[in-house]
């Protein structure tokens, strides 16, 4: 199953159909959060070769996003035989949120949600774009490959994004997805110059610049302090 669920979800080839599909919506009820809602747009397939998770950029919202190339093809998934879970922002950050918060366990509770909801009987993959890919890192290093069967990243937010991510402890399969041309400065070219440069180099380069950060912290925090 875990074979099938990386084959079908490598056939990228489905972004490239960009069909619009009719959204059917699903309220989740947050466990361990009372109160607390998330709507998520489902489009559930019958035997599923794998449930995919899909994380719009931005600030999340879906109202912002509706010009997300993710929703945009989301109806190539379905036709792959995929089922479809896209989340939009929790009840208690109506508007949307920014890159900080999707590093939060409140925003993993929302993830681990959504997984109990699509996860048997397939895989779950998740697929982000540009801030979602913070969102969809943190789910595998968080969860683990006992919730999250593998991730796609596209257009990555290296800078100041999946720096704050521990992106070295990811134990699954990860594809990596860079446009050579894209001008946003939180992409810088030097990441994707070379098609040899892999998931694991720029993890490590996360990993330096996240632990230079808390050298800085700490550094300012003693001279406060002195």
């Amino acid at each position: 199953m875990m074979n099938r669920g990386l084959l079908a979800i490598l056939l990228l080839g489905a972004f490239l159909s960009a069909a619009r599909t009719a959204r059917s919506e699903t309220g989740v009820e947050l466990s361990g959060q009372e109160g607390i809602t998330l709507t998520v747009l489902c489009d559930p397939v019958p035997q599923p070769i794998a449930s995919v998770i899909l994380f719009v950029g931005g600030d999340g919202d879906l109202a912002h996003e509706a010009a997300s190339f993710l929703l945009r093809v989301r109806r190539a998934f379905v036709e792959a035989g995929m089922s479809i879970a896209v989340p939009d922002t929790p009840s208690d950050h109506p508007g949307g949120f920014g890159p900080l918060f999707r590093t939060w366990s409140a925003h993993i509770m929302d993830v681990a949600a959504i997984v109990t909801k699509q996860k048997a009987p397939a895989p779950v993959w998740a697929v982000g774009t540009s801030n979602g890919t913070i969102s969809t890192a943190n789910a595998a290093a968080q969860l683990g490959p006992r919730d999250i069967a593998g991730i796609v990243l596209t257009s990555s937010v290296w800078l100041g994004g999946l720096g704050l991510v521990p992106v070295e402890t990811i134990k699954v399969p990860v594809l990596d997805i860079q446009d050579r041309d894209d001008a946003c400065p939180r992409k810088p070219a030097r990441l994707v110059a070379t098609e040899h440069v892999t998931v694991r180099q720029r993890a490590a380069d996360a990993a330096r610049c996240r632990r230079r950060r808390q050298s800085l912290r700490s550094a300012m925090r003693h001279r406060i302090a002195a």
